[in-house]
């Protein structure tokens, strides 16, 4: 089994990077990536855009590389329906007529009576998953052990395990097996991709206010009143004064002749 999954995933790497990476994306109903003999699987081709061109595509462990409905799988518009057997557990992918694909998933069909269910898409750190250990023909609340990387990280008597938050730690190799004759799941990769946060908006600072000019409590409208009805007062008193110190003037040279 190690040796299996050791090729779904240097399969996997090479259909990446032998092609160009197009606007398109392969999703799988149910969402999983270990079935057992016979299951039906949906393979959908998500375009953007015209799909016209785009065919899905596989390569198994066996070398074989064709097209979804050449001896396998039946095509319904952008996606095939499989009724899955060993022999075809493999890579698939969605490709255009130019060389554009689609992102690659693997499928396994272990010939054994236990398989693993684990998401085939990556995860979004953060959220939860939940892995759930399966045995054919058998109720599937059995105990069962967890390994991930080949080390044993928890023993759940109902069968499933729940990680409430996935991070990029938990990012590896899962695989399951029962300690009575129902044997191990083949080993399946769980891909965490990280929470992509939007750029924290950086605030504007405010200027203080600088300090008030005084402002006289008088409006002009008042000043121009009160000088207008003030003046005639002050010009009075101004004549009157002079008057008086003309008449005083004038007495004293009276009294000096």
């Amino acid at each position: 089994m190690e040796w299996t999954c050791f090729l779904l995933l240097l399969l996997s790497t090479l259909v990446y990077c032998s092609l160009g990476q197009g606007g398109a994306s392969l999703s799988v109903s149910p969402d999983r990536s270990q079935f057992f003999k016979y299951e039906s699987v949906t393979l959908n081709c998500e375009v953007q855009g015209n799909s016209a061109g785009w065919r899905l595509k596989r390569h198994t462990v066996s070398g074989e590389r064709s097209d979804c409905g050449r001896k396998w799988g039946k095509p319904e518009g952008s996606s095939c329906i499989v009724s899955l057997i060993p022999s075809h557990s493999g890579v698939y992918w969605c490709e255009s007529g130019s060389g554009e694909h689609s992102n690659a998933v693997n499928i396994t069909v272990p010939a054994g009576a236990v398989i693993l269910e684990s998401p085939v898409l990556p995860v979004t750190g953060g959220d939860s998953v939940t892995l759930r250990c399966r045995y054919q023909g058998t109720p599937s609340n059995l105990t069962a052990d967890f390994y991930k990387d080949g080390s044993l990280i928890r023993t759940e008597t109902t069968g499933e395990m729940t990680i409430p938050a996935v991070s990029k730690s938990d990012e590896g190799l899962y695989k399951c097996n029962n300690s009575s004759s129902e044997g191990e799941s083949p080993e399946s990769w769980m891909t965490v991709t990280a929470v992509i946060l939007p750029p924290t908006a950086v605030p504007t600072p405010i200027p203080s206010p600088s300090p008030a000019v005084p402002v006289l409590s008088m409006s002009l409208t008042r000043l121009l009143c009160s000088l207008l009805v003030g003046s005639p007062y002050l010009l009075v008193t101004i004549i009157l004064l002079v008057k008086c110190c003309r008449s005083r003037t004038q007495g004293d040279r009276v009294e000096e002749e």
